[in-house]
């Protein structure tokens, strides 16, 4: 439920995602919230209102490769844009937008836009203006019909004034509605990703890997070193990377079952890549058995084996595995993973 006010019809903003079958409206709406709490804008053009929609949606889509469903243009329209413009798939938001604006010159880059001019912003005003056509939605929104949220003109809205306040006062309530209801909107369009809403903006920090390096800094010197997976290069303790074998942008988790030591070069070169199950996996596995086998014995109760009770039920029995059995856990854990990440469009790491 939105905040009421008793000389407001709450009622019609709480329904402008109702029906929705794109995710035009939700960044629509957090991006006018932007511009109106953090810039102090009442009047917004469509231009500038759009590449705030670029920007917030940017990092779902380009690092995190949500699928935004086959009738939504985010995704392509973001796609030619980084292409285009060269734009890195971690750009800050506010470069992206100022990036995206000092380039609206560019017939290129407007051509990819002007497909958010079209709709949008007509339809997102449906629970207080029943759409006919845009001319009528334009003329009624100029007279603020029925309260609405805005009046359209000339490719630019101005908000109306008796929603000023309410916009400004709830913002954060508001952009987490939108949230709420874009979370709910893309879950149902990729079901087998794992934590979507993590995915929808930006981590401001990932979390410390403290307590997973401390259990391989253990182990390397428990049994003298350890060799990388992918190079050979043996590895000594604090001398490495900890890598995470499926992008921790698909997983978007620092579980241990996922993480093992690297030489320093992989990080960089493997990034976002997934890894050919058919070369890495039995080496990855036979690196926690044995990693297991030394540390599990010595401090049983520790908490950080409870990582490995998602993929596998009890420790002990895992350990009294087959090398075959064991590898076997760790395919039915990660085939499924890299098949889904494949499907939305993660590569595959290739060997130097």
């Amino acid at each position: 439920m939105l905040p009421q006010d008793d000389k407001l019809q709450i009622s019609h903003l709480s329904s402008v995602f109702n029906n929705t079958t794109a995710t035009y409206k939700f960044y629509w709406f957090v991006s006018i919230l932007d511009l109106l709490v953090k810039e102090g804008k009442t009047h917004m053009t469509f231009w500038e209102i759009i590449s705030g929609m670029i920007a917030e949606s940017w990092y779902p889509i380009h690092y995190f490769r949500l699928s935004f469903g086959k009738s939504d243009s985010l995704n392509d329209s973001s796609v030619c844009l980084q292409k285009q413009m060269d734009i890195p798939i971690d750009a800050n938001q506010l470069e992206l937008k100022k990036t995206i604006n000092q380039n609206l010159g560019d017939t290129r880059v407007k051509s990819v836009l002007r497909v958010f001019t079209k709709n949008v912003p007509y339809r997102f005003l449906s629970p207080w203006i029943t759409y006919t056509y845009d001319a009528d939605v334009v003329a009624k929104s100029q007279v603020f019909y029925n309260d609405c949220l805005y009046a359209i003109k000339d490719n630019a809205i101005e908000i109306n004034p008796i929603w000023k306040d309410y916009l400004t006062e709830h913002y954060s309530i508001l952009r987490d509605f939108a949230f709420w209801n874009l979370t709910l909107f893309l879950q149902k369009r990729n079901p087998n990703v794992p934590d979507v809403p993590s995915k929808l903006v930006k981590p401001i920090q990932r979390d410390s890997l403290t307590k997973q390096r401390k259990f391989w800094n253990t182990y390397i010197s428990s049994v003298g070193s350890m060799r990388c997976i992918y190079t050979g290069k043996p590895l000594l303790s604090g001398s490495y990377d900890l890598d995470h074998f499926i992008p921790w942008s698909f997983v978007s988790h620092n579980l241990l079952w996922n993480l093992l030591p690297a030489d320093p070069s992989i990080n960089s070169s493997k990034s976002n890549n997934l890894p050919e199950l058919d070369v890495f996996l039995r080496p990855f596995a036979m690196q926690h058995r044995s990693a297991l086998t030394v540390l599990y014995p010595k401090k049983p109760n520790d908490t950080i084996f409870e990582d490995y009770l998602t993929i596998y039920d009890s420790l002990p029995d895992l350990l009294r595995l087959s090398e075959d059995d064991f590898c076997n856990v760790f395919r039915k854990t990660f085939a499924p993973m890299v098949q889904i990440a494949e499907n939305m469009g993660f590569q595959y790491w290739r060997k130097l």
